[in-house]
């Protein structure tokens, strides 16, 4: 077999173990194994066919994993790409990035590995979504006793004439069902004629837009403006950066 030697750096960066920069740092540490024997020395080369694995220290400085805020246009989807649609991560890139972002963080390709949606937006829905590497953060958004509150503006019109009545902005507050089972309490109230704000605790398929149909409202655009205390602020459409480390949800 006709393998061809590569630097142990640009393999690590290519099985996405993490970038060149910090491969050489772990190296550098003894951190770094290939076939099961510490390879300390930079430069060093390996086959594709090696095995290269990393100390525990190096998943420790992997603390550093990013997490991103995107403002998601329309006609993406959030997680994997579905039906022919493009997931909102094809739109991360050095160019994308919002010049106002605040973190020293050095944009690389590397961290689109395992950067995952921490939570859904429809297709049609734009907004606020976070897409993380970190775990740690995805459970916080997304596990099951979450606390996290999400805000949404909502533009509706009211498929009845006149007026969406007092009773039904109850209702959308509390004592609707969905799919058999009581929805948590939100808090719905106007923004203005034809915009209301939804703050939800929870986030089943489409539930705003279903709420919505529940009391005769048709939404004509959903946009997702604050995740626990992130806001969406005044980031760009189609433009991303970094949660700061001073940030949390």
């Amino acid at each position: 077999m006709n393998e061809e030697l590569l630097r142990l750096s640009k393999r690590m960066s290519e099985l996405g173990l993490c970038s060149r920069r910090e491969a050489d740092e772990w190296i550098a540490r003894g951190w770094v194994r290939v076939d099961g024997k510490v390879i300390s020395e930079l430069g060093s080369k390996v086959y594709p066919s090696q095995r290269v694995t990393v100390e525990r220290q190096a998943a420790a400085e992997q603390s550093k994993r990013v997490t991103v805020l995107i403002n998601k246009p329309m006609g993406y989807v959030s997680g994997q790409a579905e039906d022919g649609y493009t997931p909102a991560i094809a739109l991360i890139n050095a160019e994308t990035r919002w010049a106002e972002c605040k973190v020293a963080e050095q944009f690389h390709p590397t961290q689109l590995r395992s950067l995952v949606a921490a939570g859904r937006l429809d297709i049609d829905s734009v907004g606020l979504l976070v897409l993380t590497q970190d775990g740690r953060v995805a459970k916080t958004l997304i596990g099951q006793d979450t606390e996290i509150d999400k805000e949404y503006l909502v533009r509706v019109q009211y498929s009845k004439g006149g007026r969406l009545p007092d009773a039904d902005l109850k209702r959308l507050n509390h004592g609707l069902w969905l799919d058999g089972k009581a929805l948590l309490p939100a808090k719905v109230r106007w923004q203005n004629d034809d915009q209301l704000s939804f703050t939800l605790r929870e986030g089943k398929k489409r539930q705003i837009r279903r709420m919505c149909e529940a009391v005769g409202l048709q939404v004509v655009g959903l946009k997702r403006v604050r995740i626990g205390r992130i806001k969406l602020g005044d980031l760009p459409t189609g433009q991303w950066r970094y949660l700061g480390p001073d940030e949390q949800f």
